[in-house]
């Protein structure tokens, strides 16, 4: 078989996979709940004991307050990922909160958030990293 018609089958079947994944709505964004959001934190860090759930207003990530100290939890795709916040650098931008965090993995991070939620974000932010 030429490598002509091998590149296109594989890349017509790729398209048509992803065309597929995303027809059946299997591309959309998790949108957490405080138990989805809960569910995902212990999903990722197994164990630790929440004392409250924040999440966003659009639903795709939540802030947590966790015995381990303050943590994220976003949605990525259909999943979630969830970083712990102690080392994060954590500014206000003017479409929400940029997250660096200091972790190869997740590099950083910008949400979407109010004004008035990333006012109350960042207090409970502080408030925890006092805590901790």
């Amino acid at each position: 078989m030429p490598l002509e018609l091998l590149l296109a089958l594989v890349a017509g079947g790729i398209s048509a996979i992803a065309a597929i994944l995303h027809l059946t709505g299997r591309s959309e964004r998790t949108v957490l709940t405080q138990a989805s959001a809960r569910d995902a934190w212990l999903r990722h860090c197994p164990g630790d004991s929440i004392r409250q759930v924040r999440p966003a207003a659009d639903g795709h990530a939540a802030l947590i307050a966790a015995q381990s100290g303050a943590g994220l939890v976003w949605s990525f795709g259909a999943d979630t990922v969830a970083r712990h916040l102690n080392g994060a650098a954590v500014s206000p931008v003017s479409a929400g909160l940029q997250f660096d965090f200091n972790d190869f993995s997740a590099p950083g991070l910008t949400l979407a958030l109010t004004s008035a939620e990333r006012e109350h974000w960042q207090a409970l932010i502080a408030a925890a990293e006092e805590a901790a």
